[in-house]
């Protein structure tokens, strides 16, 4: 779903540091020593509060330090992660994005986090300062610090308003991290379709064919069916869920997306508003393995946003739910 307010482009993103990019880095020096003495107040799951004391010198090279080690999965080249992250410049405190501040504090639920494969570009932090988190494992909290020149390189805006040697730290919190083949998707005896609902035809490793009932009018409210039940963990609200899907229009039956023209299986949150209402709605409380079949009216979809191309549509969509982080 190539469309604001997404699977891929999440509608109501994250503050994000990307604001400093040209375009997105790559590599990661791994190493280098520092003279910053950057001071990290909280526990892992806490707010972190970054203190650099003043007229402190940034390395001019990449330095990673773990904070706290974690007992979870190793995040590995590929894995699927969620994490809570805080970002700041050395010399004045300028925030550059995270996650703790994305909620009204008031507001019920989960909070909202980043969801990412690694290996895969941001548009929340640079590149190399998310490969940091390769080798960590699950509940570690770790340190990311250096110039803006050793961070973020060639590719730094210089309409952000940050100087290759300015210095910069981030504070990530890997709350989970899952290894998960792109290529997998839900495996089963598929059930009928229900009375009214869009016939599926699966094919491996392709987008599903999604046939719309003739002579039918598009449902008002949500329609769903899991059409494979899996034996997996349940997706509980503020998940990372990882999953393959395909999208059609419910007025013509046209495609408008799938992950299998993508890269493969994408992650992202669930029940936190990261994406439409209608998946959401639809998704939590399924199982790791399903396959669910969701019809979604415009007023849980795209509805008000003209941008998306899709604001008037009634969306039918095919996920496989292939695992969760």
């Amino acid at each position: 779903m190539n469309h604001t307010k997404n699977t891929r482009r999440l509608a109501a993103a994250l503050a994000v540091p990307v604001l400093l990019l040209a375009a997105a880095a790559c590599g990661n020096d791994g190493g280098g020593s520092s003279e910053s003495k950057v001071t990290v107040e909280g526990k892992f799951g806490e707010q972190p509060k970054i203190s650099t004391p003043k007229g402190a010198k940034p390395s001019d090279k990449m330095v990673v330090k773990t904070l706290t080690e974690g007992t979870g999965e190793k995040a590995e080249k590929g894995s699927y992660v969620r994490l809570d992250f805080a970002g700041q410049t050395m010399k004045d405190d300028k925030p550059l994005g995270g996650t703790w501040s994305t909620q009204d504090k008031s507001a019920k639920g989960p909070r909202r986090q980043m969801v990412q494969q690694l290996g895969q570009p941001s548009q929340e932090m640079p590149a190399k300062v998310l490969d940091a988190v390769v080798g960590q494992k699950a509940g570690s909290r770790i340190e990311v610090e250096g110039t803006a020149k050793a961070l973020i390189g060639d590719q730094l805006n210089p309409q952000a308003g940050v100087k290759p040697e300015d210095g910069l730290v981030w504070v990530i919190d890997l709350v989970g991290a899952q290894k998960v083949d792109a290529k997998s998707e839900a495996k089963g005896e598929q059930a009928k379709p229900e009375d009214g609902m869009p016939e599926v035809k699966p094919n491996s490793q392709k987008a599903a064919d999604i046939t719309i009932p003739k002579d039918t009018k598009p449902p008002t409210d949500l329609k769903q069916q899991v059409l494979i039940k899996g034996s997996g963990p349940e997706i509980k609200a503020g998940d990372g869920l990882i999953a393959q899907y395909t999208g059609v229009k419910w007025e013509d039956g046209q495609k408008f997306d799938s992950s299998w023209d993508h890269a493969g299986a994408t992650a992202f949150q669930i029940g936190t508003g990261s994406v439409v209402q209608g998946w959401d709605q639809g998704l939590v409380g399924k199982h790791v393995g399903d396959r669910v079949e969701l019809v979604i009216p415009p007023k849980l979809g795209y509805e008000g946003q003209a941008q998306s191309g899709l604001d008037k549509n009634t969306l039918v969509f095919v996920v496989d739910i292939v695992g969760k982080v």
